[in-house]
């Protein structure tokens, strides 16, 4: 059984950062992303990396502020969180599967369950 842990959520002001990190429990190499869904909308992708660590997406929202990196090939993966903004209040889930280019969440097949991110001053 894959399971993954999030963790590194919690409260930041608007301009802060957080960064959150992902484990995955196995020894296969997967793709990762991830997603957050905010109360009362549908779940979103944020950004996902490939298995090797050379291909990545990010969605428009976080371009510029958002960074995803993992550790070599390990199932570790983390997402830095830079100049917070009140709109990137969620829930942040990382989950594992193959990673496709044109579709981050197609791919996805194991699921964390999630770390709440709140921005607010």
């Amino acid at each position: 059984q894959v399971q993954l842990v999030e963790s590194g959520g919690g409260l930041a002001r608007p301009g802060g950062s957080l960064r959150l990190s992902c484990v995955v429990s196995s020894s296969k190499s997967y793709g990762i992303g991830w997603f957050r869904q905010a109360p009362g909308k549908e779940r979103e992708v944020i950004s996902c990396i490939s298995s090797n660590g050379g291909s990545w997406y990010y969605a428009d929202p976080v371009k510029g502020r958002f960074t995803i990196s993992r550790d070599g090939t390990e199932n570790r993966v983390h997402l830095q969180m830079d100049s917070l903004k009140p709109e990137d209040t969620a829930v942040y889930y990382c989950a594992a599967g193959t990673y496709y280019s044109d579709n981050c969440q197609a791919g996805m097949i194991f699921w964390g369950k999630g770390t709440l991110v709140t921005v607010s001053s």
